[in-house]
């Protein structure tokens, strides 16, 4: 590491605070320091603001700031995990700060404020596997955009990695893809085995980066877009011409307003299409 902290392994850390991983809060502990170095790298912590979402005992925590990030904002639930992040504060003085609390209702935008920070941070997080796609859903639905953030680099399970970056056509496509695919550019940058972790998950986990595009790909209001993508996608089996019966009675007169034929079916729709669709939608109702 560019920096030496003098902390004690992880696994010492865990051990003097009996840091037994909580299922109820989707916690595994990440605790290969190659791997949380690696991380912090791809995540681009140099000199960076950082917002971290569930810290747990501080492994990725130690690794953005050993790897040179400016500051981290890190925002956790667990009580028990205040004093090894503590421990970590003092050994990187007024580059730690730490907020406890529930992500999901977190106003990041007003978090940074409060720290002073007016420009967009970099994301970087073990996001626990239980909130993981609901946290990600909220940053990509923001009523703000550009975003509070210039980069995402989390961890997902593989599925949901997957279903993220899936192109049209393919079988992870779905209703997170376009929604991602929407306002942002993303890609899969490696996985990371269940050996890494304590206790070691019974799935692989995926580090998955995403950066906000200034503007969507196509021109939609977002809660349109929600609405044809989960009408669509509930019956991802059915034609349009069926599926989207639940939306509108004239499901037919409605693809041919957005220039889609009757008989297509939603994965093969790409996020152009659907934001097509999302835009007559806005003009029938």
């Amino acid at each position: 590491m560019p920096e030496t902290d003098n902390l004690p392994p992880l696994r010492d850390v865990i051990a003097a605070h009996d840091l037994m991983a909580k299922k109820s809060l989707g916690q595994n502990f990440l605790l290969d320091l190659n791997l949380t170095r690696r991380i912090a790298r791809a995540a681009d912590a140099e000199g960076a603001i950082v917002y971290e979402v569930g810290p747990g005992p501080g492994g990725l925590t130690r690794a953005l700031l050993a790897e040179g990030a400016a500051k981290v904002i890190a925002v956790e639930r667990d009580q028990r995990c205040v004093a090894p992040l503590y421990q970590i504060a003092m050994a990187y003085p007024d580059r730690l700060f730490v907020e406890m609390g529930d992500a999901m209702t977190v106003d990041e935008a007003a978090l940074l404020q409060h720290y002073g920070i007016a420009e967009p941070v970099r994301v970087a997080a073990n996001l626990p596997y239980n909130v993981g796609t609901a946290l990600l859903i909220k940053w990509l639905t923001a009523a703000t955009w550009p975003p509070f953030f210039s980069s995402l680099t989390v961890m997902f399970q593989r599925e949901v990695a997957e279903r993220i970056v899936a192109a049209p056509g393919t079988e992870h496509y779905g209703r997170l893809s376009v929604l991602a695919g929407w306002r942002c550019t993303a890609k899969i940058l490696f996985d990371v085995s269940r050996t890494a972790f304590v206790p070691p998950p019974k799935i692989v986990s995926t580090i998955v980066r995403l950066e906000p595009l200034p503007e969507p790909v196509a021109p939609a209001e977002l809660a349109d877009l929600q609405a044809v993508t989960a009408a669509a996608f509930g019956q991802r089996r059915k034609m349009l011409r069926q599926s989207l019966k639940t939306l509108v009675p004239d499901a037919e007169a409605l693809l041919a307003e957005a220039g889609i034929a009757p008989t297509e079916r939603p994965e093969r729709l790409s996020v152009t299409d659907f934001a097509s669709l999302a835009r007559a939608f806005r003009k029938r109702c």
